[in-house]
Order: structure tokens, then sequence, then C-alpha cells
């Protein structure tokens, strides 16, 4: 521990801009912890598993300092729970229809438009086979060549009437395309902003792999109930309902012997939609582990590759895409049986046209005209029937991918994201005090980190936490960030609980620079840049500024795109050193009251 002690005075130019403060006293009281001061201003190892120094230099007093740095002990990361949790099973179907009409709601006048549409094209469809029966029955009557001039006349007026249906059926399904990507698109909107307003813990216990895939395939799936499905499910009942209607205007007695067949499909229907329903629901869930698997074993390829476990790890992603193909081919079954329940039916219905309808005839009760008329509306019928069927199976794939996103989008933080009281620049000093705090990580709620601890650390003033790996140094700055709360006690910034404080404020007003810092697949100056409250405010000046104080213009310069190198995903095409320096870049961007530094970086 002492070897590193002596250069992190060599980061007060760094971090302060200011006189250095004067010697203070911080009294740390918890299991194992303790604080000291030598007259060095260095920090030696005590007796014991843990020592806790102040690590100040000697100086006179001056202004006020600006800037407290902790250095703190690499401090592991509390595992995640080693399944996902799982939400609670989808509402009932009539609440999760009321969820995808309060999702179309702000585009309720584009649909609104697209169903008059729809209307039009589906009333001048299914018009055809009226008016095609009416010619067929004046061709029987009448063999004569009388009635060329008014067939023609009849002809070319339907064309028309038809070109009019074409239009409107265009236009019907722009209207809903666009108005279904535009829901989608406020929906992973929605999704997004709710993933980033859950608390620490929750992604403590939740995959990553798990919200990607509800980010992503989730949203695309209950985009496509809502868009072409939905417009094709729309045309198939009007077309269905329009049919059904004009059977019963040509022959009564036939339409209501036909459409028996029917109420025997809708139960059947219902039974399959449930276990559609599950079975996507499981599926998905399913996905989710796969994707989870594999994004973090080739976002870890080089620690796969330097053990050689590139095979085991193909094993295992084989294993959960092997149970995901079990789940498809129990959806393919239920969907072949009941597609080919629904094409029986289909046929039955033409079927029983031609029975029944060849008895009317018999009888003289119907013509030949009605009865083509007939079969053609039985055959619209019938091909909207299976667009029904196939609109149903979508609707329920999507409503049970829709329930994996409601219980996230509907889910409220445990702890406040934008809420609490801010301090003005004269009240807003600095002082830290952790009193009687008790805390355990909510994986791992039997292990407890800290009981009983204290620890006052007065404004401007520098100290480091000195101790073995898992005593609780890094737990200490995410409880200062609010990224958990105690369990007991309290935690102060200037007298102020800092559960009053709004923590979107405070976490501006504080820096931090982890062990293994992380930065994203973009350029040097854009991670740089991240660190301030708005990146694209920064100048390229500033860039430079702080990128020199942290030691890395040199080697940045270096690069053939200078700032503009891309760093790769995670940095991964820099140097351990060369991250670490741009993340203390990062840091410094913007003048703050608090920086805390892993130890790690005294060596630099």
């Amino acid at each position: 521990m002492a070897g590193y002690a002596p250069r992190l005075p060599w980061l007060l130019p760094l971090l302060h801009r200011a006189v250095p403060p004067p010697w203070v006293r911080a009294a740390c009281g918890a299991a194992g912890l303790r604080a000291s001061t030598s007259s060095a201003g260095r920090c030696g190892a005590l007796s014991g598993a843990l020592s806790c120094r102040l690590l100040l230099p000697p100086g006179a007093a001056g202004s006020a300092p600006r800037a407290l740095s902790v250095a703190a002990g690499p401090e592991p990361t509390p595992p995640p729970a080693p399944t996902a949790p799982r939400g609670a099973a989808a509402g009932p179907p009539r609440f999760d229809a009321r969820r995808l009409l309060a999702l179309a709601r702000p585009e309720r006048w584009r649909l609104t438009a697209a169903v008059g549409f729809l209307t039009v094209s589906s009333v001048i469809t299914m018009s055809a086979p009226f008016f095609l029966g009416k010619v067929i029955d004046v061709i029987y009557t009448n063999p004569s060549n009388d009635f060329t001039d008014s067939l023609s006349s009849l002809c070319a007026l339907l064309s028309g009437i038809f070109l009019c249906g074409a239009a409107a059926n265009a236009t019907r399904v722009y209207l809903m395309q666009t108005a279904g990507q535009r829901i989608v698109k406020r929906l992973r909107t929605t999704m997004f902003s709710s993933i980033l307003k859950q608390e620490t813990a929750f992604f403590d216990k939740t995959r990553t792999g798990e919200l990607i895939n509800r980010l992503s395939s989730d949203t695309a799936l209950l985009g496509r109930s809502l868009t072409e499905n939905l417009s094709d499910g729309l045309r198939a009942g009007a077309q269905a309902s329009v049919g059904v209607g004009m059977m019963f205007f040509v022959s009564p007695s036939l339409a209501a012997f036909v459409l028996s067949v029917v109420p025997p499909l809708a139960v059947l229907a219902v039974i399959y939609g449930r276990y559609l329903r599950k079975l996507t629901k499981m599926t998905q869930d399913s996905l989710a582990e796969a994707t989870q698997l594999a994004e973090e074993r080739i976002g870890n390829i080089r620690t796969v590759r330097a053990f050689g476990q590139e095979m085991a790890e193909m094993e295992k992603y084989t294993n959960k895409v092997d149970y995901v193909l079990q789940l498809a081919r129990k959806e393919a079954l239920a969907r072949a049986g009941f597609f080919g329940a629904t094409g029986l039916s289909g046929n039955l219905i033409v079927l029983s046209v031609l029975y029944k309808g060849g008895l009317l005839m018999g009888s003289a009760s119907m013509t030949v005209g009605e009865l083509s008329s007939f079969l053609m509306y039985a055959f619209w019928v019938g091909i909207s029937i299976g667009g029904l069927s196939s609109f149903y199976s979508e609707l329920m794939k999507g409503l049970g991918a829709g329930g994996r996103l409601w219980e996230l989008t509907e889910r409220k933080p445990q702890l406040p994201f934008n809420e609490g009281i801010t301090l003005g620049k004269d009240t807003f000093r600095g002082a830290l005090e952790f009193k009687d705090v008790e805390f355990a990580y909510p994986t791992r709620p039997e292990t407890s980190i800290f009981k009983d601890f204290s620890l006052s650390i007065p404004a401007g003033s520098v100290m480091a936490l000195v101790g073995s790996s898992g005593t609780g140094k890094s737990t200490i700055v995410s409880l200062l960030l609010r990224l958990y709360d105690p369990i007991a006690g309290t935690i102060t910034v200037d007298g102020f609980d800092i559960r009053q404080l709004n923590p979107l404020w405070f976490r501006t007003k504080i820096g931090t620079v982890s062990q293994e810092p992380i930065l994203f697949s973009c350029s040097i100056a854009e991670n740089i840049a991240y660190g301030a409250e708005d990146p694209s405010t920064v100048t390229a000046e500033e860039i430079l500024k702080v990128a020199e104080i942290a030691n890395a213009a040199e080697f940045i310069r270096d690069f053939p795109k200078g700032f503009d190198t891309v760093v790769g995903e995670k940095g991964i095409l820099l140097s351990g050193g060369q991250k670490q320096r741009i993340a203390i870049a990062r840091a410094l961007l913007k003048v703050r009251l608090h920086l805390f530094i892993k130890k790690s970086y005294t060596v630099l």
C-alpha cells in the first residue's frame, strides 16, 4: 500500500485549481475501518486487514479548495443474480387491448382516416360479387344481343369504381404503416427512457441481454402487430362483415345454414390464442437468455480465447437455441392445427353453399345469378376468415411480447431519478458525513458490507481510503453517488441528507474515474466531451486542455486521426493506461466539488 501513496500528491495539481488544503482529520468508524494522519503526508500500512489515513500535503491555509479526491482500492462489483427476474404474467386480453389502444391514441386521426379509406375500399370490393351476379342473371334471362350497349356501360362504370377502391386501399396502407411506425418509435423511446431511470439494483439482478431483447425483438414483434398485421386484420374483418351481410341479403336461409360452422371455429380460436400467447412469452424469454449469453461471450472474447473455452461456449449457446427451437416446433404444431381447421372450414362453407344452393335452385327459390353471387361472397368470407386467423395469431404473439414490455415501462424505480432539492453555490461546500451507516447489496442481503459505519470528511480535504479488496471502499463512493440507499443511518452533504437532494443534479457535481474505465465506441474527443453536462457545447480547446492535464495529449497526437480516433467497443483499441488517462480527462472536463479516483491511477 505504501508503495503508491507518495505518488498521490502528484495528482493534486491535476485535481485542484486552488491552494492545497490544510490538514484535516476524519473519523472512520466501521468494522476494521480507521482514519489517521501522519506528519509526512504519506500513507503506510497499519496492522490489520484495512487501514485508512488522510493523505494531505502540508501547507498553509489559503483560498477555499475546489476539489476533494478519494483514492480507493479495488472493489468487486456486486454479482448479478444467476437468472433474470421474471415479471408477473401478462394481464387479461381486454386489459392488454386497452394498452394497445392507449399506444395508438396519439395517432387516432391518422388511424380514423385509414379506417375510413378501408371502409370505402372494402365496400367497393365486396359489392363486385353482387353486381356480377346481376350481370349473370341478365345474360341468362335475355341471351339476345340487345343488352350489349348496357353491358359495356355497366362494365366501364364498374371499372371506374374499382379504380377508386384501389386508390382508397393504397391510401389506407400508407396511413396505417406510417401510424404504426410512429407508435413503435414512441414505444422504443419510452422503453429506453424507462430502462435508464431504473435504480442500480435493478441492473444488478437483470441481465443486459434481457433488456436488449425487449428493446429490439419485443418491440419489433409488437410493432408488426400494430402495423401491417393490424391493417390486414381490419381489412379482413371489414370484408368478412360486409360479406356476411351480403350473404344474408342474397339468401338469409342459406347464410344461416352456412354460418353454423362459425361458433366451433371461434371457440378453437380462443383456445389457440391463449396457448400461442403463453408460448410467445416463453420463446421471447428463451431468446433473451440466448442473447445474453452471446453478448457476454462475444464482448469478452479475449478471456474466452485465453482460457480455450470456445468449444464449451459453442455448446452452451447451442443448448440455448435448441430450447428456442423446441418452443418454435410447438408453435408450428399449434399453427398447423389451427390453420388446417380454418382451411377445412372454408372448404366446408363452399361445399355447403353448393349443396344447399342446389336444393334451393331445384325448388325455384334461388336463381343462378344469386347462387353465383352467394358463392363469391362465401369465397371472400372464407379468405377473410383465413386473414382474421393470421391476424389473431400475430396479435396474440404481439400481446405476449407486449406483456414483457409493459412490465418494464410501468415499473417505478425504487430510487428517484430527477426529484429533490438542489443547493445553491453559496450553500454547497462539499462537507461529507456518513453516520451509523448499515448497508448490504440488494442481490446479497445476507452479507453486510457496513454496520455502524461513520466517516466525517470536511470540505476541502483530500483523503485516501486504503485496505484490502472487498472491504467496502468503492461501496462508499456508490453510496455517496446514491446508486444505493443504506439500510440504516444517514449520509449528509453540508448537513443535508442526500436522500433529500436531487440525484441527477448531485451527480453532476461529482467526478468519478473507475479502476476499469469504460469508453464508448466513438472518437476520443467524444469520449472526453461526455463528461460535460452538454457534450455538444464542449470546444476542441477545452478537450485539448483537459487531455494535457491528464497527460493524454501526447499519445493522442501520435494517432493518425488524433482526437478523431475511434476507440472501438469499450475502448478495446486502446491500452489500459491510455483508457485510464482518457477517463481522467473526461472527469476533469468540468470543475467539480468532488473527484473520486481508484488507486491504479496513482501510478500514472
